[in-house]
């Protein structure tokens, strides 16, 4: 446990002061420069929740990502579970690249875009969290790892968007959607 700050946020507790041992300890940032890992461990928490705890709500405002340092959670789109996520997994990155945050705004105010899916814990987790303002300020302090973020964007949009292709080609062939055929009547 971190010996740093504790935080709580409804009924979810952070902990700040984070070791950058345990940040390179994801795969996503294992390589990175010394001085990188120091500036994400910066402003890096520590956040423990229990098993069925949702950690985002697919169409909710997201103001952080999560990097699994220990348990597993399940993604679930429109109803349906998508994958299982662990240790070593970052999520939420989406809302939190959706838009820049507002540099007018009080740093308790940084929304973030909608979830693209909720992710529920499957067992006990350890997660460690990267608010969307201080993901956004990274660019200029660890930018490496925010090239790899915006990537890991790009990817989970590319398979959100292949899976949701795959759906409807799988309706398709399956005589389509109810209401669609034309003949009906």
């Amino acid at each position: 446990m971190s010996t740093g700050r504790l935080v709580t946020v409804g009924p979810v507790l952070y902990f700040e002061s984070m070791e950058t041992s345990r940040v390179a300890a994801i795969p996503l940032f294992a390589d990175l420069p010394e001085d990188e890992l120091a500036a994400v461990a910066s402003v890096a928490s520590e956040v423990e929740i229990a098993s069925g705890q949702a950690l985002a709500a697919e169409g909710h405002l997201g103001h952080s990502l999560f990097a699994i340092e220990s348990g597993t959670a399940d993604v679930v789109m429109d109803g349906a579970t998508v994958r299982t996520i662990g240790a070593g997994d970052v999520v939420g990155e989406i809302a939190v690249f959706a838009s820049r945050p507002d540099p007018f705004a009080p740093p308790e105010v940084a929304e973030g875009g909608l979830r693209s899916a909720s992710v529920v814990a499957t067992s006990p987790m350890r997660l460690i969290a990267l608010f969307k303002r201080d993901v956004w300020a990274l660019d200029q302090r660890a930018p490496v790892a925010t090239q790899r973020l915006r990537a890991m964007v790009d990817e989970h949009r590319e398979q959100d968007t292949l899976r949701a292709l795959a759906e409807r080609h799988a309706q398709d062939a399956q005589g389509g959607s109810p209401g669609s055929d034309p003949l009906a009547g």
